[in-house]
């Protein structure tokens, strides 16, 4: 559901980081904000819910590269963790161009992922959208931490499709634009399709 505007010649595209309460979501956007230019970015802004400090939402504005003469400009926003916020999550989905979901490697947040993903599809399809179609990558976080699961596990439990699997420690920076590149090359293939 890309917004093309003429009059300034952008394609305004955007992406959604889902997952489970506390996997790196925030700490994903806060990275990309924080390591991109001030003149290649807007403003992050964020809405904290009353009962948790978890981010409402975050966004920002990313320009990355050209299509047919059109600034591409991607809008990256987070879902709350909590499933008690489901209305949001469907909210933010709405007009959705990509996903990465952020899955916790540690073992004793397996639950937790599988839960959310489960959400994901369900919340996607309430929107009209298919996972199995749209762009769409699957990042492992917290690869730092002791008691994870293997790559192989986590893969074997939450992927979906092939779409590619990212290794990340979100808190210092590790794959972090490795998962925003894989999701927003699979997005400019679509549009360049359309």
């Amino acid at each position: 559901m890309t917004f093309i505007n003429y009059a300034s010649r952008e394609i305004n595209c955007k992406i959604v980081y889902y997952g489970p309460g506390l996997c790196g979501k925030t700490t994903n956007l806060q990275y990309i904000f924080d390591s991109t230019a001030p003149q290649a970015k807007g403003k992050l802004i964020s809405l904290a819910t009353e009962t948790d400090r978890t981010l409402f939402f975050d966004f920002m504005p990313l320009e990355l590269g050209t299509v047919r003469g059109f600034k591409t400009r991607f809008h990256l926003y987070t879902v709350p963790g909590q499933v008690f916020y489901d209305a949001s999550r469907k909210l933010i989905l709405k007009g959705v161009d990509g996903v990465v979901f952020v899955a916790d490697s540690q073992e004793e947040r397996m639950d937790a992922n599988i839960e959310s993903m489960y959400n994901l599809e369900e919340n996607m399809q309430a929107q009209g959208y298919d996972l199995m179609t749209i762009p769409y990558v699957l990042q492992l976080n917290k690869r730092d931490l002791p008691n994870i699961l293997s790559v192989e596990d986590l893969t074997a439990e939450l992927q979906r499709k092939g779409e590619p699997v990212l290794e990340a420690v979100a808190a210092t920076g590790v794959g972090v634009f490795d998962t925003l590149k894989a999701v927003a090359k699979q997005v400019l293939t679509e549009l360049r399709k359309s």
